[in-house]
């Protein structure tokens, strides 16, 4: 017999029935929310977006000892960091945009030496990173940003840490060069923190200010957290708050996924409750997570939190429009989720990853270097998919006004796919304004008013990226961009040095090709043109772009250079880069 508990705070857990089927049959798992082994026994508890809220007792999952991977992941609980070195044989710890806070004691994960991946993103923790997490031996992942840590970054001593995020924190000092290799972004919007991957350190370093969100959720009581046993969930209060928690309110709406592709097989949410998931990460507009469907494909989840100010009827017809886009350099829009306090977008999982991570991330054996003729690929098709949002949306301003490197993903054959696009019409405007990549723009900083040429700029700081190999740092601060941008450095190197300082040596392997790529710099430098007037606009910079070619002339024998030849570049000068049309 199982202890009764009552499970009418949330309807999302209707089929956790004492009086039913067990939650586990063979491997076949009953109820939502669990992942069972053959055997029978629970392997996964992943209670995740369900409203749930108030404190966790660990004492009632120790009764679980097969238990591997635990999510509490976008829910409302506070308090302290839960006593989860209790369940030391966990391998997977997700509890990422909550509202947990304070100090994590040292000792939190000692005997822990199973556990790879740890993700406490987007809670309001405090003090240092813990010295027994640090010492987790088989740590692959670990996701830390929008918290209040604080003091100098610790040595990891992990081989096999592949992803690692400490962003938007208190961190300062140097950089250790343990995580040296990670990207820019890892470390964004940290005030004092220096070294590699950011800027060297000096004694003068201007410092950026460090802005912290902060969710605040009301207090409630959670006695305790059953599976096999017993749970109880909050008060009456509390329980009429959480009984919708993926809907607006309206029963016959609280779980319908809303379609925009009719040539896509239909799922519901709890299919997506139900899939096989990953969190893939967290961005300025919250987490996303990659769902794998029984018996069908593999789904992202993006949840956005800050598209509030826009109403129903409004956000509905949007997401029309987007659903209706087609192209082959757009990822698309397959299905969205309303409820007014954030909203979740679905589209195909892409398992090349993105540009970005082809930059700036580390490099698996045997992932290939990005040559210049798959960079200039990518260009043209990022270009034709601006283009053809522009024509889309002839009335917007910004027809894609998050364009960047992250935002391009790769597929099998490196053809880019844009994401994320469109989106500034139902995003909160502070919020966009605070972080999107088009309100970094010159015009911007001046005036906070975005205007066709706008995502322009977006495009040319793109393309530099993609020359230089260099992330824009001036993507990590908060609010407006400052001087000191992509473009500001190249022009400077540009006039300067040899323009072997300035590409790529990845990309500059490849052989009769350096006109070509002088060429597409060029582009890069006039669209990123802060005087709006000799800022070319898209039209002319996608009829530049598609002229180039991949070689300077038809010869493709032997069609990388050795590491002597790269080095060789030639100067450049003023009216290399005049941006007159």
């Amino acid at each position: 017999m199982f202890p009764q508990y009552s499970l009418s705070t949330n309807s999302l857990l209707h089929d956790w029935n004492v009086s039913g089927i067990p939650p586990c049959t063979g491997g076949s798992d009953n109820w939502v929310g669990l992942r069972c082994n053959d055997d029978g026994t629970i392997d996964k508890l992943l209670l995740e977006n369900m409203g749930l809220n108030g404190t966790i007792d660990m004492d009632i999952l120790m009764q679980l000892p097969k238990l591997r991977t635990l999510s509490f992941m976008n829910n409302s609980f506070e308090g302290p960091m839960p006593e989860v070195k209790k369940l030391a044989s966990l391998r997977n710890l997700y509890l990422s945009n909550n509202s947990f806070s304070g100090k994590i004691d040292k000792d939190a994960f000692d005997g822990m030496s199973s556990l790879k991946e740890v993700y406490l993103a987007h809670n309001e923790f405090t003090g240092e990173i813990p010295r027994s997490l640090v010492l987790v031996r088989k740590l692959t992942k670990l996701s830390l940003e929008g918290n209040q840590f604080g003091g100098n970054l610790p040595d990891f001593p992990q081989e096999n840490l592949g992803v690692f995020n400490a962003a938007g924190n208190n961190f300062k000092g140097q950089i250790p060069t343990s995580l040296a290799d990670f990207s820019p972004g890892s470390f964004a919007g940290n005030q004092g923190l220096c070294g590699k991957p950011l800027p060297a350190c000096k004694s003068s370093r201007k410092k950026t200010i460090v802005i912290i969100a902060v969710v605040v959720v009301a207090v409630v009581a959670l006695s305790a957290i059953v599976v096999f046993a017993c749970i109880r969930f909050g008060d009456g209060k509390n329980e009429a708050q959480s009984s919708d928690p993926f809907g607006d309110g309206k029963m016959g709406d609280r779980r319908q996924l809303h379609f925009v592709r009719h040539d896509r097989d239909r799922f519901d949410l709890q299919d997506l409750l139900r899939a096989s998931g990953e969190v893939l990460g967290s961005g300025i507009f919250g987490s996303s997570y990659k769902a794998v469907l029984l018996d069908g494909p593999a789904m992202v989840v993006k949840r956005f939190r800050h598209m509030s100010s826009v109403g129903k009827e409004e956000f509905h017809e949007h997401m029309r429009k987007l659903g209706a886009l087609s192209h082959p350099n757009l990822l698309p829009l397959v299905a969205y989720y309303y409820r007014k306090e954030d909203k979740l977008l679905v589209s195909d999982f892409i398992e090349n990853g993105s540009l970005a991570s082809r930059l700036h991330g580390k490099r698996s054996p045997g992932k290939p270097w990005i040559d210049w003729p798959t960079r200039l690929r990518i260009v043209k098709g990022v270009a034709k998919g601006l283009a053809y949002l522009y024509k889309e949306f002839p009335t917007l301003a910004l027809p894609h006004g998050h364009l960047k490197s992250s935002n391009v993903l790769l597929d099998d054959t490196f053809d880019p796919l844009l994401t994320d696009y469109a989106l500034v019409p139902v995003v909160n405007k502070d919020h966009s304004q605070r972080f999107m990549v088009a309100y970094k723009s010159p015009e911007c900083s001046r005036s906070d008013r975005p205007n066709r040429k706008t995502d322009v700029w977006s495009l040319g700081i793109l393309i530099l990226e993609i020359l230089t190999g260099k992330f824009p740092e001036n993507y990590l601060t908060l609010g407006k961009g400052g001087d000191a941008d992509l473009a500001t450095w190249v022009s400077s190197v540009v006039r300067e040095e040899w323009t072997g300082e300035v590409f790529d040596m990845d990309m500059m392997r490849t052989k009769n090709c350096e006109g070509e790529m002088l060429k597409l710099l060029k582009i890069g430098m006039c669209c990123c043109e802060w005087n709006l007037e000799r800022r070319w606009d898209l039209k002319e910079a996608v009829a530049k772009i598609e002229e180039l070619k991949e070689r300077d002339n038809d010869d493709w024998s032997n069609s990388y250079a050795s590491e002597g030849e790269v080095s060789s570049s030639r100067a450049v000068t003023d009216d290399d880069f005049c941006c007159r049309l």
